[in-house]
């Protein structure tokens, strides 16, 4: 008989992914939340020099790989090359900074005097109304921060989602812009190999999903 393989605590990481878009639903100012999954990542790899958020911490990348082993919803192909070159990686990280900071200046826009905008926007074109979300009586721009964010955390879950079925379960950690990130800055912090002549662990995230 083969042995149950014992869990830690945070491989019920993907409860909170699951969690936080549900109450970013019903009230859009928990959409916060999402700020830890931001900076845990940079912190870990900034003070430890290490991608362990990624490979164990990750609440989505725990779900995508759940909806593509356990539900069998993955296609399990590898994906394709350009998928994980530098050049697409980094040139989606450049994209999506900037789409952050847009979302950061209309927040400013609210705080300074404009309109409140209480839609969510779907993959940065598709707006979708979103005016039932409580906001609980917060401040405009608190609220404008949220619906912002929260449009960020529901495109990237739909294209992990999208890219989970087309190649293999955690295909979305191959150009995730955090794990970019975090990859960037475990590559300035180690130089590309430890003493010993070995990959450091910024490089066992892509491998890993790769190989599997």
């Amino acid at each position: 008989m083969s042995k149950k393989i014992k869990k830690n605590w945070y491989d019920y990481m993907w409860i909170f992914s699951v969690t936080y878009l549900v109450l970013g639903f019903f009230n859009i100012i928990f959409a916060w939340l999402g700020l830890i999954c931001f900076i845990l990542p940079l912190a870990i790899s900034i003070i430890h020099g290490s991608k362990a958020y990624c490979n164990k911490y990750c609440g989505r990348g725990q779900l995508l790989d759940m909806l593509g082993r356990k539900f069998s919803l993955s296609r399990n192909k590898v994906p394709p090359k350009f998928l994980r070159s530098k050049w697409f990686r980094y040139g989606f990280l450049t994209f999506f900074m900037t789409m952050f900071l847009l979302m950061l200046y209309n927040t400013y826009l609210v705080f300074a005097g404009a309109s409140l905008k209480e839609v969510v926007t779907l993959l940065w074109v598709f707006k979708l109304p979103w005016h039932w979300a409580g906001t609980t009586a917060a401040p405009s721009w608190v609220a404008q921060f949220a619906f912002g964010f929260y449009s960020v955390m529901l495109t990237s879950t739909i294209l992990g989602i999208i890219t989970m079925i087309l190649f293999r379960p955690r295909s979305w950690c191959v150009y995730c812009p955090m794990g970019s990130m975090t990859q960037g800055i475990c590559t300035i912090k180690y130089k590309g190999e430890n003493k010993d002549g070995r990959k450091s662990e910024r490089d066992s995230g892509i491998v890993e999903v790769i190989s599997k």
